[in-house]
């Protein structure tokens, strides 16, 4: 298959632009396009062969949901049933934007888009890229992010590129994404409010607006535990991985930065091609080759959007070793150290 590339202006943003995009997701074809969170592989979500297209592009495991990208927030009736109050505060207060409410789904919905599941999960995006697409194919857009299972998700159009070139039939290039993070999402399907993935939008962000929101317990552990069950499918899963292994370093800061650089000392007196994931504030202090800062402390938003990136960079560079500062003390932090703990295994070393 040949994959056509697309780019849209932001600055110019034409309906006309998207035709043929359009025409693709009508006729059950998958476009790649860039949302504010990561780029996302994109099939009508109400078509089921074109979810299971989606499956094949990506390698993914079949009970993992899509979540299914709407254009407006009325949509929710078309796709769901026995939605609660608190829905409809959470979208008008989150929505368009980074979050995927979970919620019991209606029969238009199959279940070759909800992984089996009797619930289904729901996006607004505020990307004007994506909700121009959404509105001009008609359809209620199905994507998962744009890249092949289990690598890091894709914040650019060249990630997307690498993984999926040949297997899907378009890739809109709409450049950089914003946040750089998948969408936070909240179950909502149950007695309480579960966030089953931390994202851009925090716990504290939706207490404000509904109280007694709690999290899936799997998805905030630091180390694996057999015993707890991710309630979302898709955290059972390895995710975000580079090629090489990452070892997170956690403590006092000091104490981080002079194991990191013996550990580097060491893989690099081997030959091994070693690099550190660090803060913008301690970059000039370790002795390694390879340093990819991620931003400063002061700017989490930045880390965030700087460390799927930063993970594609490392496979570009070959780089088998990788030690990482850990980043537990953000606004963000449950976002990215989920994000980072996955990347690694939960390989910590702690000092």
């Amino acid at each position: 298959m040949e994959t056509k590339i697309i780019r849209i202006d932001r600055d110019n943003i034409k309906k006309e632009d998207f035709k043929e995009a359009g025409e693709i997701l009508r006729k059950g074809g998958l476009v790649a396009f860039p949302t504010e969170t990561v780029y996302g592989l994109g099939g009508n979500g109400l078509d089921p062969e074109a979810s299971k297209k989606i499956y094949a592009a990506k390698g993914r495991p079949s009970d993992n949901p899509l979540i299914v990208h709407i254009a407006d927030t009325k949509d929710i009736e078309k796709l769901a049933v026995q939605i609660p109050e608190l829905a409809w505060k959470l979208a008008d207060r989150f929505w368009p934007g980074p979050m995927t409410m979970i919620l019991k789904k209606a029969d238009t919905v199959p279940k070759a888009t909800t992984g089996g599941l009797d619930t289904v999960a729901i996006r607004l995006p505020s990307d004007e890229i994506a909700r121009t697409l959404i509105r001009e194919s008609g359809c209620f857009i199905a994507a998962p992010s744009a890249n092949s299972s289990g690598r890091p998700s894709p914040t650019r159009a060249e990630h997307v590129i690498e993984d999926l070139s040949g297997k899907i039939d378009m890739i809109i290039d709409g450049g950089a994404c914003e946040i750089g993070l998948e969408s936070s999402i909240i179950d909502l399907s149950g007695e309480k409010p579960l966030i089953l993935r931390p994202g851009f939008i925090t716990r504290e962000d939706f207490e404000a607006v509904v109280s007694g929101v709690e999290y899936d317990r799997a998805v905030i552990a630091k180390t694996p535990d057999k015993n707890i069950v991710a309630k979302a499918p898709g955290m059972k899963y390895k995710h975000y991985a580079p090629k090489g292994n990452i070892t997170i370093v956690e403590g006092e800061n000091d104490r981080v930065v002079e194991r990191i650089n013996l550990e580097t000392e060491s893989c690099e007196a081997k030959g091994i091609p070693t690099a550190v994931i660090c803060s913008d504030e301690n970059k000039n202090r370790y002795k390694c080759k390879k340093i990819y800062d991620l931003g400063s402390r002061k700017h989490d938003e930045d880390i965030a959007a700087a460390l799927f990136d930063v993970l594609r960079r490392l496979d570009s560079d070959g780089i088998s070793v990788i030690f990482a500062e850990s980043f537990d003390e953000l606004r963000l932090s449950q976002a990215i150290m989920n994000r980072l703990r996955k990347a690694a295994g939960y390989n910590t070393i702690r000092v």
